[in-house]
């Protein structure tokens, strides 16, 4: 398992696929899998049945989890894609860089 450069929260864009291009937030990482379910990219429809959620059923458009190597965080300062670097604090926390500007990642 890699480690991951994405973490819930973060402000991500597309780099391949049908998405291309997209920003979006993200909901969730499934660290087994790799990938990242992002707000707003590959969005699929699914069909349900009826229950007591939804009673109606019928069909639910939702979110689907896209591979980590295809979404690159976004540079707080220019708003571009970036890679990051991790340094150590003088207080000993790890914080997160982006490599094209050198602000800190929250």
């Amino acid at each position: 398992m890699k480690k991951m450069h994405i973490k819930k929260g973060d402000t991500v864009i597309v780099l391949t696929g049908e998405d291309k291009g997209k920003t979006g937030k993200v909901l969730q990482v499934l660290k087994e899998k790799e990938q990242a379910i992002v707000e707003g990219v590959r969005i699929v429809t699914k069909s349900a049945k009826p229950s007591a959620k939804n009673p109606q059923g019928g069909f639910i458009k939702m979110e689907a989890p896209i591979h980590i190597s295809n979404i690159s965080l976004i540079d707080p300062k220019s708003g571009k894609p970036t890679r990051i670097s991790i340094k150590k604090t003088d207080d000993g926390k790890k914080v997160r860089i982006a490599k094209k500007s050198g602000e800190e990642i929250k």
